[in-house]
């Protein structure tokens, strides 16, 4: 997972936030077989439970490292540069 992974728990847990407290608070219909007032506040609880997973997944440190090296070489036509970078999952 990654932080941008994070960023799209946290909107999604805000766009059910609002959905469920609209079903929960502000609408008035009764229904016959669909308690909308109960599915308001299970959208409430999954919403708040994708916010925090999401500002957990941002902000937990990565353990994803980046190795970088530079080298130069001279060939024919001058001095080249040479640039290398390389992703290492930890464990």
């Amino acid at each position: 997972m990654n932080r941008s992974s994070g960023a799209t728990f946290v909107g999604l847990g805000i766009v059910l936030i609002i959905a469920g407290a609209i079903m929960r608070y502000a609408v008035t219909a009764r229904t016959q077989g669909f308690d909308i007032h109960m599915a308001g506040v299970i959208a409430l609880v999954v919403g708040l439970l994708s916010l925090v997973l999401g500002l957990v997944m941002m902000l937990w440190p990565s353990r994803r490292r980046s190795i970088t090296s530079d080298r130069s070489i001279n060939t024919p036509q001058g001095q080249q540069r040479i640039q290398e970078s390389e992703d290492i999952d930890g464990i």
